[in-house]
């Protein structure tokens, strides 16, 4: 058995399929499918299963791929290690952030973090979907949830607060729901997803309720959301963070205070993979965020 084949198999599972794994070794995917084969031949047992559009590991295959990833690690940490002496710390971080949090929130933190570590390349995607932290080639993502998968570490960021909210003008001409079940006929500006009935969790003293909506304004970029609810085209639901600056200058106006909303989830959550050997820059950007949320004060 050698590294070559070992890290080939490694690169193939993460990918998901040989045409994928092929992209990123930059071969063709007859090479990569002949140097499987033959890695499966030299130990005499078979190592991925086969499907119309995805491979997944043999019992041997898996222990064989956790094998692997940590062999790789330790091998990134060890070049780390040598290119650190004498240097600032260097390595890269492929990070998912939301687009509204990260925008809006994050974007200072990172900044301060590339003028803190230079020598560490970022690579930051905005988008709200669930990652698969594998095929995505992600190493840290950051989410709004309630329960984070089991398969994941997940450090917590702090709570995410939705309010119900307008413009100043807004509210004087067309006033503000007092009720919660008046949300659900009222101009909604939202993000929601596709295909899925949108639902509005609430909560005051111990009690949960649940409200359906029908936003007459969605979409998953949260400056445009902000743009139109200053622009006076309804009512808002969105995270605190979006509009905190604009309710402390009086430009925009909050309703129903008394409850804690939530749509997507009540907590940011950092995600990575469990028993995972982290690149120091890794571990360096996941300690520096986790300190900038804690210091954060919502509204």
């Amino acid at each position: 058995m050698d590294l070559p084949s070992l890290s080939l198999l490694v690169e193939i599972l993460d990918a998901g399929n040989l045409s994928e794994a092929a992209r990123r070794l930059k071969m063709s995917r007859a090479n990569v499918s002949y140097h499987l084969n033959q890695f499966e031949k030299a130990i005499g047992v078979q190592l991925v299963r086969r499907t119309t559009r995805r491979i997944e590991p043999t019992e041997v295959g898996l222990q064989l791929y956790e094998h692997g990833r940590k062999i790789r690690q330790e091998l990134e940490a060890a070049r780390e290690s040598v290119a650190a002496l004498g240097q600032t710390l260097q390595g890269r971080v492929r990070l998912s952030v939301p687009s509204g949090y990260g925008q809006l929130v994050m974007s200072p933190w990172l900044i301060d973090f590339k003028r803190a570590y230079p020598g560490i390349v970022l690579d930051v995607v905005f988008e709200n979907r669930v990652v698969d932290l594998l095929r995505d080639e992600v190493d840290i993502a950051v989410r709004v949830m309630s329960d984070p998968p089991d398969n994941l570490v997940a450090r917590d960021m702090g709570p995410v607060r939705y309010v119900a909210c307008a413009s100043a003008d807004y509210a004087r001409v067309q006033g503000m729901p007092t009720e919660l079940d008046e949300l659900a006929t009222a101009p909604l500006i939202t993000s929601a997803v596709v295909g899925r009935q949108l639902r509005l969790a609430a909560y005051l003293e111990g009690e949960r309720y649940e409200v359906p909506l029908a936003p007459t304004l969605t979409s998953e970029n949260f400056l445009f959301l902000r743009e139109a609810i200053v622009a006076g085209l309804g009512v808002g639901l969105v995270p605190d963070y979006v509009v905190q600056d604009l309710v402390a200058c009086g430009e925009v106006v909050t309703t129903l205070d008394p409850w804690r909303l939530s749509i997507f989830g009540t907590r940011m959550v950092m995600l990575y993979m469990p028993n995972r050997h982290h690149t120091r820059a890794a571990s360096t950007f996941i300690d520096f965020m986790l300190d900038k949320a804690r210091a954060h004060v919502p509204l």
